[in-house]
């Protein structure tokens, strides 16, 4: 159940160039939350009346926390004015919204857990959560973030558009480069990555379920901003759309157009 509330900023710090870690203490949401899902943040300038969507990459229910990693993408925006947010800081947030991975669907199975950018972060949860033999395949630009995490969950493999760690490449040539197999695929990422994500699983006969990246304005599904083709008809605009913030992120890969 979705809740929205104003919460306290536990740390925050860049963990790589224009990305940020924060810690957010919200009993509620955490106490709800699943890997694969995101919270939408609230602006506290007036002018931005939309909130921004952000995935959940660390869940601790226990301790009532959450954890998000972003990128900032540029001054003056929404991801910027939450960077210069400290310690004790207040932050609106409204969640756990959309659906998570399905992670009762895997247990036992070979798990490939694919990142891409900022499609990385839900992944760390995801790996700690799945009883399952998990293998990270992470995509960066160049320089790398929450590698640590995710060797504590799994066996990870890196590539990097430039070469300065692991593959040189894209994830799918990590996986080409060492041999990887599995028997079911989770991935979030950019729509290029998705494709190719899909193309593979198809040929290969393998389960695929991705979490997509869109641009979103109300969060839950009222508005159809954030709509992607699919072969079923939505019960609420009744045609072949789904909405990604309500029906997804995460969607099994044949059930939707990239």
């Amino acid at each position: 159940m979705k809740t929205k509330e104003w919460c306290t900023v536990v740390s925050q710090e860049t963990i790589a160039e224009d990305i940020f870690s924060m810690w957010i203490q919200t009993d509620k949401i955490a106490k709800e939350a699943k890997p694969g899902q995101f919270i939408s943040v609230y602006s506290k300038d007036k002018s931005k009346l939309l909130p921004r969507p952000i995935s959940l990459c660390e869940i601790d229910g226990d301790q009532g926390r959450l954890r998000i990693v972003y990128r900032v993408t540029g001054e003056h925006t929404g991801t910027e004015e939450f960077s210069r947010l400290g310690a004790g800081d207040k932050i609106e947030i409204l969640g756990p919204l959309g659906n998570g991975f399905p992670l009762d669907k895997v247990q036992g199975k070979r798990v490939f857990l694919m990142g891409g950018g900022i499609g990385v972060p839900p992944m760390v949860e995801t790996a700690k959560q799945l009883d399952a033999k998990t293998t990270v395949i992470a995509g960066y630009r160049d320089e790398l973030f929450l590698t640590e995490e995710f060797r504590k969950a799994a066996s990870l493999y890196v590539a990097t558009e430039s070469g300065s760690a692991g593959t040189k490449g894209n994830v799918m040539d990590a996986i080409k480069e060492n041999q990887l197999e599995a028997d079911v695929i989770f991935a979030c990422g950019p729509a290029p990555m998705l494709r190719a994500i899909k193309a593979y699983a198809q040929e290969k006969g393998i389960v695929c379920w991705i979490s997509m990246e869109e641009k979103m304005a109300c969060g839950v599904g009222a508005c159809l901003a954030c709509v992607c083709q699919s072969k079923e008809v939505d019960d609420h605009s009744h045609v072949h759309n789904k909405r990604i913030c309500k029906d997804g992120p995460v969607f099994l890969a044949s059930e939707v157009e990239l």
